[in-house]
C-alpha cells in the first residue's frame, strides 16, 4: 500500500546544481505569461541580457485543471488548446544562425504529480486501442529511498513502487521563422516537446535561433519518465525551473542539442534489470511488440493491472533500439529496473 507523505513534514523539493546562482528574473505562471503555441508573433513577456538567469514558475501538461486526488472526470474536462508555456523571454543580441545555450539549474515541484492513460478515441500513446478506458493515478513525490528522492504511488489500492524524482521539463524551445501558430505537441527543430528525461539539473541544451531575440518558452515538467513516455504522460508536475539563458555564435546547431550527465537508467543507477525484446521489420512494430511484453511480464509475473502496468512502462521503462542493421528485423529492448518494484522508506 503506498501513502500520501504527511503534509506537517516539510520535505526538500528542490533539485539542483551545487550552489545554483540566484535567479535575477521570476516569471510567474499567471495568465499574461503563459501561451499555447509555438509562434513569433507572441509578445515576449520578459527581456534579459546574454547570460541572465531566470527562474519560470510551470503549470503542469493539465493547465492546473487537474488537481489532487485527479480523477478521469477530471481528465475528460480539461480545456486547453496545447501545453502551457511560461514565457515567451526576449534574449538581446540572439539573431538567427546563433545558438541559444540553455543551461538547467534548478527545479522544485510542489510535491505531487500524476500520470494518466488518455480515454482511447483520443488514439493517443502507443497503444490506445489496446487501453480503450481513460487511467490515472496520483504520485507523493516526497518519499526517499537510501536518501535518494522517490516518487511513490497515493492511492491505497495502487501497486508498491518506487520510482527515483528526476525533474525535466519536457517542452522547451525557442519560435520559429515559420509565421502562425504552431502546435506545442510534436517536437520539432527549434526544440519543442522534444521530452528528453535528460535535460536534469546540470544539463545544458542548445538550440538554434531563427528569429532575433530568441523567444524562449518552457513548461511541460515530469518529475520522471522512462525513455519513450509510451503511455503519453510521464509523471507530469508542476514546479518551477531556473535556467541560465545565453547566446553563441560560433557554434551553430541544426537541432536541439545537449550536453548531460544523465540519468541514463529510469533508476539513475546501474543495477539489476529486467527486459523484453520487440523483434520486427518496423521500428514502431518492435516497439509496441516489446512494450507488450513488459506490461504482460508486469501484469503476470509481478501482480500489477493492466492499466497500472501501461502506466508504470511509460514513467519506469527505458526503451533502447538495440540495432538497426541486421535487416529486416530490427530490435527494440524495454528496460524495467528491478529498484522501481520495491518499496520507498
Amino acid at each position: 500500500m503506498s501513502v500520501r507523505t504527511p503534509r506537517d513534514r516539510v520535505p526538500d523539493r528542490r533539485v539542483a546544481i551545487d550552489d545554483p546562482p540566484a535567479p535575477e528574473y521570476e516569471l510567474a505562471a499567471e495568465d499574461a505569461a503563459v501561451h499555447y503555441r509555438w509562434d513569433n508573433a507572441v509578445d515576449p513577456v520578459l527581456d534579459v541580457e546574454p547570460g541572465s538567469v531566470v527562474r519560470f514558475d510551470c503549470r503542469d501538461a493539465y493547465d492546473g485543471q487537474v488537481t489532487p486526488p485527479p480523477t478521469v472526470e477530471q481528465l475528460r474536462a480539461v480545456d486547453a488548446p496545447g501545453h502551457p508555456l511560461t514565457g515567451p523571454v526576449r534574449v538581446a543580441g540572439a539573431e538567427p544562425g546563433d545558438t541559444l545555450r540553455v543551461d538547467l539549474l534548478a527545479f522544485e515541484h510542489r510535491g505531487w504529480g500524476l500520470t494518466a492513460v488518455p480515454h482511447g478515441e483520443r488514439e493517443a500513446g502507443l497503444l490506445p486501442e489496446e487501453f480503450p478506458s481513460a487511467h490515472v493515478r496520483e504520485w507523493d513525490l516526497d518519499g526517499s529511498r537510501d536518501g535518494t528522492p522517490v516518487a511513490t504511488f497515493v492511492d491505497d489500492d495502487a501497486p508498491a513502487v518506487a520510482v527515483p524524482v528526476r525533474p525535466f521539463p519536457g517542452n522547451l524551445g525557442v519560435a520559429p521563422a515559420a509565421d502562425g501558430a504552431h502546435s506545442t505537441i510534436p517536437p520539432r527543430r527549434v526544440g519543442g516537446n522534444v521530452d528528453v528525461k535528460h535535460l536534469t539539473a546540470g544539463s545544458t541544451l542548445y538550440l538554434p535561433v531563427e528569429v532575433a531575440g530568441a523567444l524562449f518558452s518552457i513548461g511541460d515538467c515530469h518529475a520522471a519518465q522512462g525513455d519513450g513516455e509510451v503511455c503519453l504522460t510521464g509523471i507530469e508536475a508542476p514546479m518551477s525551473v531556473t535556467a541560465r539563458l545565453d547566446v553563441v555564435d560560433d557554434r551553430p546547431v541544426e537541432g536541439p542539442e545537449l550536453e548531460t550527465t544523465g540519468p541514463f537508467t529510469a533508476s539513475g543507477r546501474d543495477g539489476a534489470a529486467y527486459a523484453t525484446t520487440g523483434i520486427e521489420p518496423d521500428l514502431m512494430d518492435a516497439t509496441r511488440a516489446a512494450v507488450r511484453r513488459m506490461i504482460a511480464h508486469l501484469h503476470e509475473r509481478r501482480g500489477l493491472s493492466r492499466p497500472d502496468a501501461y502506466l508504470l512502462c511509460s514513467v519506469a521503462v527505458d526503451l533502447k533500439i538495440s540495432q538497426v542493421v541486421d535487416a529486416p528485423n530490427w530490435t527494440v529492448t524495454a528496460y524495467l529496473p528491478e529498484s522501481v518494484l520495491a518499496e520507498a522508506e
